[in-house]
């Protein structure tokens, strides 16, 4: 049993939710089992879960069974211009590895596509069905996984016109090699994703939590793991 240092439970699985956000990547843990705490150094309110306010490279790591970290994408992002991007966080990153491999215990880092990582697993929408008649999100997300993951899955298919919700508008129709995206309205996006709790600038840079949901599956059992080995 672990003791949650926000709110005190006692719980079978404490999880650490680094660089939070609003929390669409804490939700799909908490679905898999885990007790979640979000760390992020801004105020997340309508975080699902119990929340600290920290910068996620000072927090005391010491009482959670398992990690989570979304470290700050922007310098990561594909980009026919690069420099536009650059805001100077790409360092976070390789930082946020090392001290989590510094702690012993399970951890998933998650970024974008072209992120300086192993991408053990490349999730999409498509691949959980995050659609309806007409869309399907696009949301490519790579995780990177302490114990080097890997599980067969069908390719990145998109039989719906593929989607992404913009945090500054709507319906921007923007070309893409060999298909096209769609900018959704905030509320299409929020049914899809299954987030309902998000302004629309929050869910811009959400985890669908239907990946860690699944994903979180695989690092319970790398926890239970871990305290077998322990015990022995």
């Amino acid at each position: 049993m672990s003791t949650c240092p926000v709110c005190g439970a006692e719980v079978d699985a404490l999880l650490a939710d680094l660089y939070s956000g609003a929390g669409g990547a804490g939700f799909g843990y908490a679905l898999a089992g885990f007790h979640i705490v979000g760390v992020d150094t801004r105020p997340q309110p309508r975080y699902p879960g119990c929340f600290i306010r920290a910068d996620a490279l000072r927090v005391d790591l010491g009482p959670f069974d398992a990690y989570h970290a979304s470290p700050p994408c922007s310098d990561h992002i594909r980009s026919r211009n690069p420099a536009s991007i650059v805001h100077g966080t790409g360092y976070l990153l390789p930082k946020t590895r090392a001290r989590l491999a510094e702690t012993g215990r399970p951890w998933i880092i998650e970024n974008v596509p072209g992120a300086p990582m192993r991408a053990d697993y490349r999730l999409c929408g498509c691949l959980y069905g995050l659609g309806d008649e007409r869309f399907m999100i696009l949301r490519e997300r790579w995780f990177e996984t302490s114990w080097h993951g890997f599980r067969l899955r069908s390719p990145c298919h998109h039989d719906r016109q593929a989607c992404v919700n913009l945090t500054g508008g709507s319906w921007y129709r923007t070309p893409r090699p060999g298909r096209h995206k769609v900018y959704i309205d905030h509320a299409t996006t929020s049914a899809l994703m299954g987030i309902d709790w998000m302004t629309r600038r929050e869910l811009g840079n959400a985890v669908p939590p239907a990946y860690t949901a699944d994903l979180g599956a695989d690092l319970l059992a790398e926890v239970r793991r871990a305290a077998v080995k322990a015990a022995s």
